[in-house]
């Protein structure tokens, strides 16, 4: 990653991200807002799409690796693959894109936000809250997932672009299929963070809380399981097995 400019990794990463987010809160949105043609699709619907969602933005963030999430940009640099400087390029883009999604997800499902009765379905298109609040097992659920997410993403290839869109997409859709009933799996702190920030300032007609209380517990959680991933990573030697493996 060390050729790629700083401009090039805020551009494609905004644009990813933006695509990632527009595709996962509008799969969510089909799903659950009133009217929809996609009404009580169900949760694996929910998931496919967010699958869905992540190969489409892994696509089109190829050129600087894909990382569309600050779990996967804190592993890179806890294990060297990324500078500082490019780290919080990379958050900043991140950040922004999701933010850019959630803002276009609603704006085409507009009249379907305006006829959804419930806030809570509202704030659900935008960010995660959990099926039983418990903040501790909650953080531990998103440990849990964002550490399988990340340790598979550094095992495969380092990036997800260097897995590939299709791969790291079912991965995120098992993710969601077998660890997500608990707290809807951010496993991503911008993709919960952006999103919830847009909800608090866009004009949603009866919008309710933003809740802010849960909003700590989709940041921390991924933060915490990306860089225990990448310290288990880095303390099995494990990028030096991979290289042996190839060779021999």
């Amino acid at each position: 990653m060390s050729t790629v400019s700083l401009g090039h990794i805020f551009l494609y990463e905004t644009l990813g991200t933006a695509v990632l987010l527009l595709l996962g809160c509008g799969v969510v949105a089909t799903a659950i807002l009133k009217g929809s043609k996609g009404e009580n699709g169900g949760w694996l619907l929910i998931c496919f799409g967010w699958g869905l969602g992540v190969f489409a933005g892994v696509y089109v963030a190829f050129p600087t690796g894909a990382h569309l999430n600050p779990a996967v940009t804190i592993s890179l640099w806890i294990t060297g693959g990324i500078s500082a400087q490019q780290a919080f390029v990379y958050f900043a883009a991140e950040l922004l894109g999701a933010f850019l999604g959630a803002v276009l997800c609603w704006l085409a499902f507009k009249e379907h936000f305006d006829a959804e009765p419930d806030p809570g379905k509202k704030l659900g298109v935008f960010s995660t809250g959990p099926a039983m609040r418990n903040y501790g097992w909650n953080l531990v659920t998103e440990i849990i997932a964002t550490f399988v997410l990340i340790f598979w993403v550094l095992i495969s290839g380092g990036t997800p672009a260097s897995i590939g869109a299709l791969g790291v997409a079912l991965v995120v859709v098992g993710i969601g299929a077998s660890l997500g009933g608990p707290t809807g799996y951010a496993i991503n702190p911008a993709r919960d963070l952006g999103p919830r920030i847009a909800h608090a300032i866009l004009p949603i007609k009866g919008k309710g809380s933003s809740d802010w209380s849960y909003a700590w517990v989709p940041i921390v959680g991924p933060i915490v399981g990306a860089v225990l991933a990448a310290l288990i990573f880095k303390a099995t030697d494990a990028a030096d097995l991979i290289k042996s493996v190839k060779a021999g």
